[in-house]
């Protein structure tokens, strides 16, 4: 599949790399102009440079990501998402897929972090996105999680969950497929895009483990019955 992953940090950066590797055609689309800020140091990730050099995988501008991608990774910082995607297009691209791995965290607040309140209560950003790009399909997935886990779920030796969530029953199919080519096994489907009201949640329990563990290598698995 022709994938682009918009946005230049580490999320985005393995992200697009692990998907690269998978026999995906992928690239990185970012927001500033291309030049000087490959070079710029990236959080939880290389500069552009180093990276792309090591991948491969061209780093454009968003509209040149987006164009022709049959899937693009929502992959910026919460809030600017909507801001980026439309940037890229997205409100013209009739039935692409948005994979929204972004969560609202405001991290300016001292720690415990709370989330955003524009994308708390009673809606998500998952939603907020939907509802901004009604010609496209999102799905919220890989946000519940730490990146290096979202990318090797064997880092971890036993059994824990992905969560998707979408209105579209074929993009979360379509999605599903790209987890498990990535090696993920347990998918659970969280029904539609307003699920991804529990998920962004969900970050914040990952946070607090982090916090008091020192580590990133956890996740949740859910036992049924």
């Amino acid at each position: 599949m022709k994938i682009a992953v918009l946005g230049g940090g580490g999320t985005g950066q393995a992200l697009a790399a692990a998907f690269a590797n998978s026999g995906h055609s992928v690239t990185l689309g970012i927001r500033a102009p291309i030049g000087d800020s490959l070079t710029m140091p990236r959080p939880q990730g290389k500069p552009l440079a180093d990276w792309t050099k090591d991948t491969g995988i061209a780093v454009v501008t968003l509209q040149d990501a987006a164009a022709g991608a049959e899937v693009i990774v929502n992959a910026t910082l919460a809030t600017g998402s909507i801001e980026a995607l439309t940037t890229a297009g997205v409100d013209k691209m009739s039935g692409v897929i948005v994979i929204d791995v972004a969560n609202p965290v405001d991290f300016s607040k001292p720690f415990p972090h709370p989330n955003l309140p524009a994308y708390s209560g009673d809606t998500s950003l998952g939603e907020q996105i939907q509802a901004a790009f009604p010609l496209a399909r999102v799905v919220k997935a890989f946000n519940t999680l730490g990146v290096q886990v979202m990318v090797d779920p064997g880092l971890i030796g036993e059994p824990h969950d992905l969560f998707v969530a979408a209105n579209d029953a074929q993009a979360k199919a379509v999605v599903m497929d790209l987890a498990r080519s990535l090696g993920w096994t347990r998918l659970q489907d969280m029904g539609d895009i307003k699920g991804a009201r529990a998920m962004e949640m969900f970050i914040l329990i990952w946070l607090q483990i982090m916090s008091v563990t020192n580590g990133s290598l956890h996740n949740l698995h859910v036992a049924q019955a």
